[in-house]
Order: structure tokens, then sequence, then C-alpha cells
């Protein structure tokens, strides 16, 4: 067989390529908060985080919850390095009260359904929200936290909290939560998916539901991987997020279960929040921080032993299956959705290679291993500034 030659030919030592990666949780601010994140500055960070794709919150102003703001979304993000792909709101304005037109939504580009930020509290309307996507084979991304247990907390629920005198948010705010929406998708026999998950129990309780053949998927953030709650003994602002951190011990079992192949997917949970909400007393400051640029120096430096094949699996290939996605295999004939990325390089994060509009990074001055090289995406090979 004779090779055809190349048009271009692209070299980097060491390096490894993969399908393009995804996002499934991140926070673009537009329209509406653009002073916190622009979708084109949202898209700058996901490319140079290697990134192709990014599902955004709806928790803008106003929040999206109709075809036009979906179609508003996909427009603008025709321009942009990455793909952006809207999930549409669950329920009206977020507020968990009646549910939104998902299928209106769906059929202009909403990717899947979500009330971001704002975890949809009732049962009967989760349960709806369940049963109404399977029209269209949907998936429901929820973060597990009943917002009724621990609602002051400011941290996780333990000695750290004690010793800090911050009032706590107990982990069982998160496992009822998984637990009862466990119980809602096997009697809609429906597609859900936590993210954000942080404690095992709520690992345990997914795993059954796992091995009970449910449509139950999860995904981790790097930050939940990478510090627990002694991280917060300087009051870090950056490190106030939603759900907390959690115990050392719980961020271990975190890291054993991204090893072990239960968690599906990792999700940056990209918030930012500007400066006057994070330069404050911690009590006041908002939850969330920016990740993602961070997220696979953070994986990587937090669990060294995944290979680039592990990664491939954490930030693309099952995120593609989960939400239905083009599987993007490097082979002929295919277009080009690639993430070029290297576990070797070693390097140190600093605030000026953020390339988001706000810098609530607990990552910023780290030193971290694992680089990300570039993406080809669109058409178009757009390498890493830093």
């Amino acid at each position: 067989d004779s090779i055809a030659e190349a048009d271009e030919i692209i070299r980097v030592e060491n390096a490894a390529v993969s399908p393009g990666w995804v996002d499934v949780f991140s926070h673009f601010c537009d329209p509406g908060l653009e002073y916190r994140e622009t979708i084109e500055s949202g898209a700058a960070a996901a490319a140079e985080g290697g990134y192709t794709r990014v599902f955004t919150l709806p928790n803008t102003n106003p929040v999206v919850q109709s075809k036009t703001q979906v179609e508003y979304i996909v427009r603008k993000g025709l321009s942009t390095a990455v793909h952006i792909q809207p999930l549409g709101a669950v329920t009206k304005n977020g507020e968990g009260k009646e549910l939104a037109e998902m299928y209106d939504m769906y059929s202009s580009g909403a990717v899947a359904f979500s009330d971001g930020i704002n975890p949809v509290q009732s049962a009967g309307l989760m349960v709806k929200a369940l049963q109404y996507v399977k029209a269209f084979n949907g998936v429901v991304i929820q973060i597990p936290v009943d917002k009724s247990i621990g609602q002051f907390g400011l941290m996780h629920e333990g000695i750290i909290s004690t010793q800090l005198g911050l009032p706590g948010i107990p982990a069982i705010a998160e496992e009822l939560m998984i637990a009862r929406d466990i119980k809602l998708a096997r009697y809609a026999d429906s597609k859900l998916h936590f993210t954000g998950v942080t404690t095992p129990k709520s690992l345990e309780y997914i795993k059954r539901a796992k091995d009970a053949g449910l449509q139950v998927t999860c995904s981790v953030t790097p930050y939940h991987l990478f510090f627990c709650d002694e991280d917060l003994v300087t009051y870090d602002t950056n490190l106030k997020v939603n759900p907390p951190l959690r115990s050392r011990a719980d961020m271990l079992a975190l890291r054993e279960a991204v090893k072990n192949g239960l968690v599906d997917c990792i999700a940056s949970h990209h918030i930012p929040q500007d400066w006057d909400n994070k330069t404050c007393e911690f009590e006041y400051a908002k939850n969330g921080m920016i990740g993602l640029q961070t997220a696979y120096a953070a994986v990587q430096t937090a669990i060294p032993e995944l290979t680039a094949g592990n990664i491939a699996e954490l930030f693309a290939t099952n995120a593609r299956k989960i939400f239905g996605l083009p599987a993007a295999t490097i082979k002929e004939g295919e277009i080009a959705e690639l993430s070029i990325f290297s576990g070797s390089i070693k390097g140190t994060f600093i605030k000026e290679q953020i390339k988001s509009r706000s810098t609530n990074s607990a990552f910023i001055d780290k030193e971290l291993n694992g680089k990300v090289l570039g993406i080809f995406n669109k058409e178009k090979l757009t390498l890493t500034k830093s």
C-alpha cells in the first residue's frame, strides 16, 4: 500500500491525541452577566484548556428556557474555535416551579437539560422532566444538593468546619438527593447524569444504579479531586464551591472512583465570578471557580497514574456516548475534532495565562503536571499560547 502524502505535518514530542474533549458543565454568563464571562472569552478559555465542545449553563439573564435563547447561543458559538452547545433549563426561570419548553429547546439545539447551579428540588417536577425528555432520548443533568439541609452552610460539615467556626453542609444533603433521583430515574426509565458528585456513599448509590442497568451516569470536578476541606484553613474564597470540598478521605475515594471507571467524565464546573464576589468575607463570597484551562492538568496531577487512554475516556469518549454526540474517531473521511496534550510536561499556572474574564481560580501559582498543547476543530489548528 502506498501511503498518501499528508498536506500538513504537525510534529510535537511526547504528545497524545484524543477525540476532542467535551465539558458538560460550564457557565459562559451570556446573556446578561457578560462582566463575568462572554461566549467568546469562555470559548477562548475552553480552547486553551483542550476542549472542542462545551455545554453552557442556562443560569443567564434571562435564563435559557426558550428556543430563541438556545438559538442565540448556538449562533454566537458559530464563530468560536469550539462548539458551544447550550443546556436548556428544566424549569421556567430555573425556579423549580414549572417545566420549561424542553422539546422546543431540543429542536433548536439544546444538548441536554439542567437547572444548572439551581438543582431541581421538587421530586414531582424532576420525575416529570425525566419522563418528558424520554420523547427525544434526552438527558437531565443534576447537581445533587438538597438545599433544605445545611442551607446556611458554607463548607463541608466536619472537623475542619468546627475548627474554623463555619456552618457546615453535611454529606447527607447530597446523598439524599442522589438516592431520590436514582429512584425517579428508575421509575421514569430515563437518562440522568449527576455532576459534582463528592462522597463515597453517593458513589456507592451510583454504582448500584449502574449495576441494576439504570441509565445513570456521573461526573466529578477537577477541584474535588485536587483539594479537600483542609485547604480551606486559609479561608481562600476561590475554594468556596458547591457542592463543597469534602474531607481528605472523600477526596481519596473520588480519585479511586475515577481510576476504577465508576466516574464517567470530568466536568470543569467553570463558574466565573467577578472580583467583588470573591474579594470579601468567606460568608459573603459566591460559590464557584473557573476551571476550563486547568481541568486536565489538575486531574493529571491529582491522579498521575491516568494514562492517555484514561484521559480520552474521561474527557471525551464517555461524554460523547452519554449525550449522543459524534464519536470524533480518528479515521479517514471523518471530520477531525481532536485534543492534543502531554502528561509529561510540568508547568505553573499563572494569572497572566487566564483567558476567562474572571480570575477566580485556586490553581494560580500552583505547579501542575500535564499540559494541553492545542486542539484541531472546525478545520483549524489552535495551539495553546502559554
